[in-house]
């Protein structure tokens, strides 16, 4: 799934603005110009190509994000950025900034019709060496996005 698209779909499932998305990336240690910030969200037609931004500002982002939903923990500190950022790393994330468990992931997919066994979705989360790893796809991510934003955006 593109970068961008993951951003903007966690924009509207927290409901925050450009200067939050900025904040986000600072807490995950990236100094983002007001420009690179726009650009994630500037529209595009499917005639026209847009550049999909890079790995790093995902990273960070998804870095930051967990720091701005859990707060910072001196057990755990900032560690390394991992680049290129797959769909697994993406879920995975996710799932620590969110608080979720499987039996949540489930739940999450099923309410946009998606089932998933909970031995699948402990697949996706293996070490990608581990013979039972299975790869996110991404329509399984775009669903679970979906999923997350019918779930928060509904608490809120």
């Amino acid at each position: 799934m593109r970068n961008d698209d993951v951003i903007k779909s966690l924009r509207y499932i927290l409901d925050i603005n450009d200067a939050k998305i900025a904040e986000i990336l600072k807490l995950g240690g990236y100094n983002p110009t007001r420009e690179e910030v726009a650009y994630i969200f500037d529209e595009y037609s499917e005639s026209q190509e847009k550049v999909d931004i890079t790995h790093t500002i995902t990273a960070h982002f998804l870095d930051g994000l967990i720091i701005y939903k859990r707060g910072k923990s001196d057990k755990h500190p900032l560690q390394p950025i991992i680049v290129p950022v797959t769909n697994n790393m993406v879920l995975k994330k996710l799932r620590v900034a969110f608080n979720l468990r499987d039996d949540d992931i489930i739940q999450i997919l099923k309410t946009t019709g998606f089932n998933i066994s909970k031995n699948e979705v402990s697949a996706l989360f293996r070490d990608k060496k581990h013979r039972n790893f299975k790869i996110c796809g991404d329509q399984l991510l775009r669903y679970f996005l979906k999923g997350l934003a019918l779930r928060e955006r509904k608490s809120k």
